[in-house]
This record gives C-alpha cells, sequence and structure tokens, in this order.
C-alpha cells in the first residue's frame, strides 16, 4: 500500500489518506462515549442522539475518486471538534452547543445534575481528543497542497430538519456554507452553487442558518490556496429521522449521487485553476 492510500487508525480518529487535492471531514460521525463518561449522563445521551449519522457510509465512495477521508472515532458529546478551542460561540446571539456540550439540540441538560465538566477536564479533553483530529487534518492539507498546489477541504454534516432550540423552521436539504463567501475562491462557491440550483430532487440555500462551523472558517483561507466549505445536509435525505435513525436506501441513493457531484466539482476546481504545483 503506498502513503497516498493507507490508512491511519488512532484512538481518536480514521483517516485514509487519497492522491488528489480534497480531503473530506466528517467531524460529527463517531459514536464513541468512554466508558468512564457514560455514568454521568442522562440515560438519553448514551444513544448519541445528536450524531450526524451514517455519514461515513454515505462518503465513503469519496475514497474511490481520490479524496482523503478523516472520521472521528467519538461522539460530540465528549468533544466538539467543530468548535473553537476557546469555547467561543459560532453563532453569537443564537443557541449554540460547547466545546464540550452541556446541552441536547432540544436544550435540554446531557449531563445529571452537578456532573457537567468543569474548565480544566475540557481542556484536558481538547489536549487529548480535540488536537489530535485538528492536528492529523492539519497535515493532510498541508501534505495535499505539497502535492498539487492547492487544496479542499469539504466539510460534511447532517442534521434533524426541526429542531426549534436551534433554528426555526424546517431546514433546506441542503445547506452549503462558505462563511458568507470567505473560506473559499468565489469560483468555487459558485460551481458548488450552481451544482445545487440544476437539481430540483433536494431543496438547498447558500450560507443561509448554517454558514460553516469552526473547521471552515479556521482552515478556509483562499488566498493560500486552502479553500474549505461546509455541507449541512437534512436526515431525511438519506435515512429516518425518528429512532433508530435507519438508514433509508432509496433515499440515500440520489443524496450519495449529488454529493458525488459536488465532490467532482470541488475536484475540478482544485485541479484546474491555476496556482497548482504541477501545473
Amino acid at each position: 500500500m503506498t502513503a497516498e492510500t493507507a490508512t491511519q487508525t488512532t484512538d481518536a480518529y480514521v483517516l485514509h489518506r487519497g492522491h488528489r487535492p480534497l480531503l473530506v471531514s466528517l467531524p460529527h460521525a463517531g459514536t464513541a462515549l468512554p466508558e468512564a463518561l457514560q455514568p454521568r449522563l442522562q440515560a438519553r445521551a448514551l444513544n448519541v442522539e445528536d450524531t450526524d449519522w451514517h455519514l461515513d457510509r454515505l462518503y465513503d465512495f469519496a475514497r474511490s475518486l481520490g479524496a482523503s477521508l478523516i472520521v472521528p472515532r467519538h461522539s460530540r458529546y465528549l468533544i466538539d471538534l467543530n468548535r473553537p478551542p476557546d469555547n467561543a460561540p459560532m453563532y453569537p446571539g443564537a443557541n449554540n452547543t460547547e466545546l464540550c456540550p452541556t446541552r441536547f439540540f432540544t436544550g435540554d441538560p446531557l449531563y445529571l445534575p452537578g456532573q457537567a465538566p468543569d474548565a480544566a477536564e475540557v481542556e484536558s479533553r481538547r489536549v487529548e481528543w480535540w488536537l489530535p483530529y485538528h492536528d492529523a487534518l492539519q497535515a493532510e492539507l498541508d501534505r495535499l497542497q505539497g502535492l498539487h498546489g492547492q487544496v479542499v477541504l469539504f466539510d460534511g454534516h447532517s442534521i434533524r430538519s426541526e429542531l426549534p432550540w436551534l433554528f426555526e423552521g424546517r431546514l433546506p436539504d441542503l445547506n452549503l456554507g462558505t462563511a458568507s463567501g470567505s473560506s473559499c475562491a468565489p469560483a468555487l462557491r459558485q460551481s458548488l452553487s450552481q451544482v445545487l440550483a440544476s437539481q430540483s430532487a433536494f431543496s438547498q440555500v447558500v450560507d443561509g442558518r448554517f454558514k460553516g462551523g469552526y473547521i471552515t472558517r479556521h482552515y478556509g483561507q483562499p488566498e493560500r490556496g486552502r479553500h474549505a466549505v461546509q455541507m449541512e445536509m437534512c436526515w431525511r435525505c438519506y435515512m429516518d429521522e425518528a429512532p433508530p435513525w435507519a438508514w433509508a436506501t432509496e433515499r440515500a441513493r440520489p443524496a450519495e449521487a449529488l454529493l458525488r457531484q459536488l465532490l467532482q466539482a470541488a475536484l475540478d476546481f482544485a485541479e484546474q485553476a491555476p496556482g497548482r504545483a504541477d501545473a
């Protein structure tokens, strides 16, 4: 197995290394909870209901495109890999979950009374779980940009379509975020937007309620040849929105096909745009 196609497995993540200038990150697809943490949580939390369910399965095709794919092993209830390390709110003025969440997406307490992590524990989790994921993400971006001159980071997410504590009403099926255009080149934003607009199977919006979290905003540096976007997809596109959150094959097939078009558009941009090291 070559270095480009090697798989790296750690306690924090699994990284499949590709050879083309695209890295797909799925920071909320993990489901594991440390045994020592479980007795401190509400019993309901053991079902990790706010997981980005099945995304590793939905995006597995990315590897066949030659893209890299990184997936965490642990639940966002342990630590949220898409939050800034200083725990600053991503959307000031709106309800937010923290670096180490203390509430479900419904707003209900995640921990039993008196069991939420203090500042020292949050810092310990950041060092043990958040930092290794981001170190690996940064290193893979460095490697791919070194090979190609520039790189695209595609941050994949999914969510229940209605969560009143987090947002009003019903989300569009597909929510593309580019930090209002600051995390990627205008040409990439336009290309991905055109893919979304050219189909009618799914409703869509660009830079709506979800403009991109920490990963998109931090790693998106288009002036340096690093472009980042976030895709927030509603569960209803590919799975059931009620327990046990089952995969829905007939719905997942067109969703995967559209994601394939989006990733191909990202690759076309990265491989054709000026500034490639091998151009």
